[in-house]
């Protein structure tokens, strides 16, 4: 009954609209503080009531994009997420100002799209297809 009671107060917290869609997309109805957003468009979260969420599942991130996968989180939000840091990647200062001016700005993992890295080669196969031999009628 906790979990049902839990939806319920979700649900007024966000709005019935927010409620369906969170339920929809990650199977579960979070209601929490707005920690901040990154170069995507995620937006994290973070709800620090222990009778409301289990512990170490009280951040979360809101993906902006409907399919979604985990590359699309920086490494710096991801850090935070899984409780390496302390600090939001907004908050920490040390997050902010070490950032070196020779690293590229982070991109999310094209596998399985249409922007993935394909190899070609250039060698001679070993093997060729069966091509049959069709004659003419006569």
């Amino acid at each position: 009954m906790v979990s049902f009671l839990r939806t319920l107060r979700s649900a007024r917290r966000v709005g019935l609209k927010e409620w369906w869609r969170q339920l929809q997309y990650i199977g579960d109805a979070k209601s929490g503080t707005y920690i901040g957003k990154d170069q995507f468009g995620n937006k994290y979260f973070e709800n620090r009531n222990a009778e409301e969420e289990i512990p170490g599942r009280h951040r979360w991130v809101d993906f902006s994009q409907h399919y979604y996968h985990n590359s699309q989180v920086p490494p710096e939000w991801h850090s935070w997420l899984q409780h390496i840091r302390k600090e939001a990647p907004t908050e920490d200062v040390v997050m902010q100002n070490m950032t070196p001016p020779w690293q590229a700005p982070w991109t999310e993992t094209l596998t399985g799209t249409r922007g993935s890295y394909k190899s070609y080669n250039t060698a001679a196969p070993k093997l060729y297809a069966w091509e049959p031999k069709v004659k003419a009628r006569e």
